[in-house]
């Protein structure tokens, strides 16, 4: 059976761990995702997240369990089939592990709303939601083409995102993919020419953007810290920043695309003006 583990919160401030186990009849990711959220709010103590998929049977379920007989942990589960959500919650009962049925009840208000049953088929937003295979294909081609990896992905993508280092391209780049965008990024670096193929798409389907000289001195002096490295390095020097960012400025003018200020700006809000543009939102 397989497991994806994933540790969160842990700080190495001595908190008490615990064991967070998902489990559900399909990928967990909802129940994974629900996890992770609430272990966020517990900063400071170490929280283990083991996400266990494709649980069809309650056997399956006990020999999940019967592995984890002698830790201290939550329970939390996606299932569709009402027998064995039951069982599940039996049997945590009777060893007084905490539980959380994150689709039971939206299941049953949906039934009693509609006064029609479900389908009770694990799995089947993914089986019959066309828009998940597109995000996971966007999400694949914005690795492909990231940070200017393969400049013909320029060619074949929704949107291009140039900017200089640290102006979220990166991020951006992901958070549309997650809405089936095809991204790919290119750095600006006054020492490389820009990719041919930049010159071979039309401008409404470029994005540059720039930032404040100084909010990017910040984020790259805490990256050399967080990287262990000195505040020496031009990479964040206010002059080199400057020449960056002039060079920036002319290579969006020659190209005439849009530019996108992301100073003041959460991803999430760059993302969604970018969508606004390319009339996706």
């Amino acid at each position: 059976m397989k497991e994806v583990a994933d540790l969160t919160g842990n700080s190495g401030s001595g908190g008490e761990a615990a064991l967070v186990v998902v489990i559900s009849d399909a990928l967990g990711e909802t129940a994974e995702l629900v996890a992770q959220a609430a272990a966020s709010q517990f900063p400071g103590h170490p929280i283990e997240v083991r996400r266990y998929p494709h649980v069809t049977t309650e056997g399956e379920f006990l020999q999940v369990m019967q592995g984890l007989q002698r830790m201290p942990c939550s329970v939390v589960f996606t299932i569709i089939l009402p027998e064995l959500r039951a069982s599940i919650v039996r049997h945590c009962e009777a060893a007084g592990l905490p539980y959380a049925d994150v689709m039971g009840p939206v299941l049953d208000g949906l039934q009693a709303a509609l006064s029609a049953a479900p389908s009770r088929t694990p799995g089947l937003v993914h089986q019959l939601d066309a828009r998940y295979f597109r995000r996971v294909e966007a999400v694949e081609f914005a690795v492909r083409y990231d940070d200017g990896k393969d400049p013909a992905g320029i060619l074949r993508a929704d949107v291009v995102l140039l900017g200089v280092s640290r102006t979220s391209k990166t991020p951006t780049s992901m958070y549309l993919a997650h809405r089936q965008i095809k991204v790919a990024n290119v750095p600006i670096v006054p020492e490389a020419d820009l990719p041919d193929e930049l010159y071979q798409i039309t401008p409404r389907k470029i994005i540059g953007l720039t930032i404040n000289p100084e909010n990017l001195l910040q984020i790259r002096t805490e990256r050399l810290r967080s990287l262990g490295l000195g505040a020496g390095s031009r990479y964040a020097d206010l002059g080199r920043i400057l020449e960056e960012l002039e060079h920036a400025d002319r290579v969006y003018k020659r190209l005439g695309c849009t530019v996108i200020d992301v100073s003041q700006r959460a991803v999430e809000e760059t993302a969604n003006y970018i969508l606004e543009i390319l009339g996706r939102s």
